[in-house]
C-alpha cells in the first residue's frame, strides 16, 4: 500500500487525544498533538494495547496498559532510543486526514 488513505476528517480527533483507525491489515493509532497530526502503529509492543487509548502530552503518548512511552512524531521508546514502533506520514488534504502506509518505520521488539 504506498498511497496515503483517508483515514478520518479534520475534526474528528479533539485536540490532545488519539484515535484508531483501521489501514489495510494494520491499525493505526492517529494523535492530534496540538493541531499537527501524527500517525504511529496502534499496538503497543509490550504487550499489544492500544496506544490511541493512551495519555498523550508534550508529543509523547503513554501506553494504558503499563506506561511505556513514545513519541507520536517518530515511534520511538523514551525509555530506549534503539526501540521504535512504526510511524507513517500523515497529511491533510481538503480537510481530510490522510496516512501513508508504503514508509513505516519497522518496530523493534524488546
Amino acid at each position: 500500500m504506498s498511497e496515503f488513505v483517508t483515514v478520518a476528517k479534520v475534526g474528528d480527533i479533539p485536540e490532545g487525544q488519539g484515535v484508531a483507525y483501521p489501514v489495510g491489515e494494520k491499525v493505526v493509532a492517529v494523535f492530534n498533538d496540538a493541531g499537527e497530526y501524527c500517525a504511529i502503529n496502534d499496538l503497543c509492543p509490550h504487550q499489544g494495547a492500544s496506544l490511541a487509548d493512551g495519555q498523550l502530552e508534550n508529543s509523547i503518548v503513554a501506553c494504558p496498559w503499563h506506561g511505556w512511552r513514545f513519541c507520536v512524531h517518530d515511534g520511538t521508546w523514551c525509555d530506549n532510543r534503539r526501540i521504535s514502533t512504526d510511524s507513517y506520514p500523515v497529511r491533510v488534504v481538503g480537510g481530510e486526514i490522510q496516512v501513508c502506509m508504503a514508509n513505516g518505520t519497522e518496530e523493534e521488539r524488546p
